[in-house]
């Protein structure tokens, strides 16, 4: 019962659609109908507005971070991954906006870090490594994603290797249109608008 609490719990924190709310109050329309079509901070950056899509990204962030520590403090460390898995599902398949969200990149982040610090720490800087290389959010956040369970392993933790191996295979899965892009090289580079 109590895991099913944590995952709803998390789910309905991670379901907030920050950047969709953000834009709208920013007079910036909906979201859903520019660039991507996603609710995330990359596609509001194509707004031009930076400073709204850095608001998006660190709400995002937070609201991963949210939902796994209060989750463990209220029920402990398996509650508050649950929780955590929980926000990636309620961002990526919000019930507010018909189960079309983000990508869950931001709330994974966040997630990541909750869970412990060093491993959301090395995530970002893979993400921060490859966007300053590849200047496409999409391979970073794949990159990012996919050194997550190997940073975790090194340090000995195998039930946050499993743990961020979930988080990558939803990431991934989000991204299936962007990783067939990637292949083709037409995916759009970070900051171009429309």
């Amino acid at each position: 019962m109590t895991g099913i609490l944590a995952l709803a719990l998390g789910y309905l924190l991670g379901s907030v659609p920050w950047g969709l709310l953000l834009t709208r109050a920013a007079g910036l329309g909906d979201i859903r109908s520019i660039g991507s079509g996603n609710i995330g901070a990359t596609n509001v950056l194509r707004t031009g507005n930076k400073s709204l899509a850095a608001a998006t990204m660190v709400l995002d962030i937070l609201k991963g971070v949210a939902a796994l520590a209060l989750a463990r403090a209220l029920w402990g460390e398996t509650a508050g991954l649950l929780a955590g898995f929980g926000a990636m599902l309620g961002h990526a398949f919000p019930v507010w906006i018909g189960f079309k969200g983000g990508k869950g990149v931001a709330t994974g982040g966040g997630v990541l870090l909750a869970a412990a610090w060093w491993l959301g720490l090395g995530a970002a800087l893979v993400w921060l490594v490859m966007a300053f290389v590849t200047r496409i959010s999409s391979a970073s956040a794949l990159a990012a994603c996919a050194v997550a369970p190997a940073i975790a392993a090194a340090a000995g933790r195998w039930d946050l290797a499993a743990f961020s191996a979930g988080i990558a295979v939803l990431v991934a899965w989000r991204h299936k249109a962007n990783i067939e892009r990637l292949l083709a090289g037409t995916e759009p580079r970070i900051g171009r608008k429309g």
